[in-house]
């Protein structure tokens, strides 16, 4: 399994977060060329209250948030818009972890229901977006945004779920 995944709150596993975890990170590794054998990541699905502290801790921002993720290494491009540089396994036998990535059910919930989305078309969109993260993708600069939302867009795209970006245009054209 390229996903290890902690259950902090019961309601992830009616929702099948290991699943969605699994599907998004061999779909993201995948697409980018990456070995999902040589590779792990750990991902903890918890409650608002727990991310909350999560990014107070980490980020400073004392509330809840979708998704947050820790990279191992910062593989981050130096150039804006370049792809970030590929993590290196140093070892066949003993898969790289390439960070942790931790979710919230309720943010995400409230979410995806605000957006018109599937529960699951969010959470996978998500997953995808916090893996790319622990491969040095970001969207800080404009330029590394459109990287990082056209790959997430391809990676959704493969796995059956529309467009995250897409805005929906009226009747109207507007």
């Amino acid at each position: 399994m390229l996903t290890d995944t902690i259950i902090e709150d019961e309601r992830w596993v009616q929702a099948g977060l290991a699943a969605h975890a699994e599907t998004a990170a061999r779909a993201t590794l995948t697409h980018l060329g990456l070995d999902c054998a040589s590779h792990e990541i750990c991902v903890m699905g918890c409650d608002d209250t727990r991310i909350a502290a999560l990014n107070a801790d980490f980020r400073g921002k004392p509330q809840p948030t979708n998704v947050l993720s820790w990279p191992s290494e910062d593989l981050a491009a130096e150039e804006a818009g370049d792809p970030p540089f590929a993590p290196t396994p140093e070892d066949e036998e003993d898969p790289h972890h390439l960070g942790d990535i931790a979710i919230a059910f309720e943010t995400c919930t409230g979410e995806a229901q605000e957006q018109g989305k599937s529960f699951a078309s969010h959470v996978t969109h998500l997953l995808v977006h916090g893996t790319l993260h622990l491969l040095g993708y970001d969207h800080i600069r404009d330029a590394d945004a459109t990287l990082m939302e056209q790959i997430e867009v391809e990676i959704l795209g493969k796995l059956g779920h529309e467009d995250p970006y897409r805005k929906e245009i009226g009747p109207d054209g507007s």
